[in-house]
């Protein structure tokens, strides 16, 4: 590690904010000597609570992190806020900067706000944004809260990033099939419907609910359909299905679908009971170690897959590989199908074609 890494090292273990600015920007940029830092940081394991907060655009995401981050405040908790927002075509950085909008929040020293931009990723998170709540791991926050981009229907990446999963929509959003399409019912932990005061709010949660009962079964669970199939079976093996009364099946979380208002704070206090239910319902039945488990073989795999990226790309021998095949391809002599696999053998070495 470097002298000026190690110096940075220190302020961040020591607990001081501007040490933990400077190493996110570290990590977020990929400077020299980056994964080195992180090795050093996360080598005594620290676990905050993690809760990311996802939805469409304009659900209100931000307003509503922070309601969250205030009422936390006035629990005494520190809370460490990562807000992504897309990347401006221009400088690369942040476009709108949420950090605006929880303005009068940025000068609690309780509170670490920290935007950062997607450059180009489509799982609603940046490239970097795990190994930033690592950071904050290591640093001793006990609370972090990540809001996703807002990307529509990719923004599921922030199921490997936090513990409970809040799913926010607004009644402007449609019914609940537009976020059943979006696959917003496999990664849901909790439900918001926000700006609950306007229209159509009283609707879109009872459309929630309707359709997280067909998911389970549940609705139509004392009628047979057609010839007598039963919806809560389909498709599931009969040794592993549940019975419908008694056995001792594993404990099933009950997504709750709430409703608030983030500008005034209706609803944040039964959201904030919501996620301390769920957290414990995770730690009873097993599913917080699962789940970190998880998320550590995620992060190895991701770890290894950006370094073969990186050691493929600067291999010379590929780039001869590369300038060469590429010509091939255009006067229809080679494929990238072979060109790949000519490359796979250079790093790999004979017989691996």
């Amino acid at each position: 590690m470097t002298s000026e890494n190690q110096a940075l090292l220190e302020r961040f273990q020591t607990g001081k904010k501007l040490g933990l600015a400077r190493a996110i920007s570290l990590v977020e940029n990929e400077r020299p000597g980056f994964e080195a830092f992180l090795h050093s940081v996360l080598e005594t394991p620290r676990f905050a609570k993690r809760l990311g907060l996802t939805g469409p655009p304009g659900a209100g995401k931000s307003s509503l992190v922070a309601a969250l981050t205030r009422a936390y405040r006035d629990q005494s908790e520190e809370v460490a806020v990562v807000a992504v927002d897309p990347t401006s075509p221009y400088s690369g950085g942040a476009l709108l900067g949420d950090r605006i909008r929880m303005n009068d929040l940025a000068t609690d020293p309780g509170v670490f706000i920290r935007s950062m931009a997607t450059r180009g990723s489509l799982g609603g998170l940046a490239t970097t944004t795990k190994e930033v709540l690592d950071l904050m791991d290591a640093f001793g926050f006990h609370r972090v809260l990540v809001e996703t981009v807002g990307v529509g229907q990719t923004e599921l990446e922030i199921t490997g990033a936090a513990d409970t999963v809040v799913v926010i929509l607004v009644p402007e959003s449609g019914d609940a099939i537009q976020a059943m399409k979006a696959g917003l019912m496999e990664i849901a932990d909790i439900f918001v419907v926000n700006k609950a005061d306007r229209p159509g709010a009283d609707r879109l949660v009872k459309d929630l609910r309707l359709a997280l009962h067909l998911r389970e079964g549940k609705a139509l669970k004392d009628v047979p359909a057609h010839h007598g199939v039963d919806l809560k079976r389909m498709g599931v093996p009969e040794e592993e299905a549940e019975p419908d009364k008694g056995g001792s099946g594993q404990p099933r979380w009950e997504i709750p679908v709430l409703q608030t208002v983030a500008q005034t704070g209706e609803g944040v206090r039964e959201l904030l009971d919501a996620v301390a239910d769920h957290r414990s319902f995770l730690e009873l039945s097993g599913g917080l170690a699962a789940r970190r488990k998880a998320r550590a073989a995620g992060r190895v795999r991701e770890v290894v897959e950006r370094e073969l990226r990186r050691v493929s790309w600067a291999h010379a021998g590929v780039q001869e590989i590369l300038e060469k095949g590429v010509v091939e391809i255009g006067a229809g002599r080679e494929t990238p199908y072979s060109l790949a696999a000519d490359i796979i053998a250079e790093l790999m070495g004979p017989g691996t074609k």
